[in-house]
């Protein structure tokens, strides 16, 4: 009687723990958001926080993914790549190259959530889980470093892109080096695995309905065209709604609200950060020593999308941030929300090996960044 009584008081605080566990970075938003609040009362300048385009961006994009991920598209494409190759080091290629390119168009964050499982399945099918730690966290590097060079890759490109109104052209210029680097050491990494022989099984895919493909593709055209400036926000955001209501319904549902609201609060923080003169003068200061340094310092701490609003308000130096900002999801795994999900996803199948995956990740992600900032340094004194 005491045993049952003493679990079922542990259900509630249970449920909160996990609550707080799997929506630390929003909470944390919205509580600097309302201490900054109290310095600043609230006025018509609030309105003007906000980048309604970047919000825009994320949702229809994100439902787009979501809708996507209903009808397994992505899942059927990777395995017909993945079940093409026959050793352990083709496979490895195919499992983080298959992250990597996912993410220039899916977003990070999506890319994990839709080819990490992918990576278990494999794995598990062809007895190599003792490479899940490295797998998992060349995934979660691939994921972080392939989305940097798209502006619609990363969040936080999103809403630099639009903040800084950066060109294309520009974009790609500012991002080949980072993303020229980090693919070579990625591939220098992939080759160390051997060319072990696997019997690689995965569960056949139906083949997802082609119609359904072909609109939600049209969709999420249509939802790039705000990044590139093409439609006003509102008509492309009044648009996917219709259309996944329409649609698929469970789509707006499976959004990942918590990064919305992570943008919003931050937007609501550094604005008003932005306004108390003591706090910006400050912050202005440090960041005009190194805008690079600083972000990437920032990002190990509060997260790289975070400090992209943070930083941006405080800096006209968009190239150094936008690198730092992309690189600096590297490092801890509070550096990036992408890296976090890969930790939980990584605990839920092999909790075992945890403390390897720990090892690995530290070890890979810490020296990519050294790399990464070295270059970019060397770069920027060179132009």
């Amino acid at each position: 009687m005491s045993t049952k009584t003493a679990s079922f008081h542990n259900v509630p605080s249970i449920g909160i723990a996990k609550f707080f566990s799997k929506n630390i970075l929003p909470i944390v938003a919205v509580t600097l958001a309302v201490v900054t609040c109290f310095f600043v009362p609230f006025d018509k300048q609030y309105l003007g926080y906000f980048d309604w385009s970047t919000l825009a961006t994320l949702f229809c994009t994100l439902s787009v993914v979501a809708a996507f991920k209903n009808i397994r598209f992505f899942t059927w494409l990777a395995k017909k790549i993945v079940l093409k190759f026959g050793n352990l080091r083709n496979t490895v290629f195919a499992l983080v190259f298959i992250t990597y390119f996912g993410s220039m168009v899916m977003a990070n964050d999506m890319a994990l959530i839709t080819f990490l499982p992918l990576g278990y399945i494999v794995l598990e099918s062809c007895e190599r889980k003792d490479k899940m730690p490295l797998v998992f966290v060349m995934q979660n590097v691939a994921a972080n470093l392939g989305g940097m060079l798209t502006p619609f890759g990363n969040p936080q490109n999103i809403y630099l892109y639009s903040f800084y109104d950066i060109g294309t052209a520009e974009f790609l210029k500012i991002m080949c080096v980072p993303c020229a680097v980090a693919l070579l050491l990625i591939v220098g990494v992939c080759l160390f695995v051997k060319k072990d022989k696997t019997e690689l099984f995965a569960p056949q895919e139906n083949k997802p309905p082609v119609w359904r493909s072909i609109v939600y593709g049209a969709l999420f055209a249509l939802s790039l065209l705000i990044v590139f400036d093409v439609l006003p926000w509102y008509i492309v955001f009044v648009a996917v709604l219709v259309a996944m209501l329409c649609l698929d319904r469970k789509a707006i549902g499976k959004v990942d609200y918590g990064l919305l609201i992570t943008f919003a609060a931050f937007f609501v923080f550094s604005g008003n950060l932005a306004r108390i003169a003591a706090i910006r003068n400050i912050l202005s200061n440090i960041v005009a020593s190194s805008p690079l340094l600083v972000g990437v310092a920032s990002c190990q701490f509060i997260s790289n999308v975070p400090t992209a609003i943070l930083l941006s308000k405080f800096t006209a130096d968009y190239s150094n941030l936008l690198v730092a900002v992309n690189i600096g999801g590297l490092g801890t795994p509070i550096a990036s929300l992408a890296s976090l999900i890969t930790l939980n996803e990584f605990r839920k199948h092999n909790a075992v090996a945890l403390k390897r995956y720990i090892a690995v990740f530290f070890a890979i992600n810490f020296s990519f960044l050294a790399v990464l900032v070295g270059t970019q340094l060397l770069w920027s004194m060179a132009l």
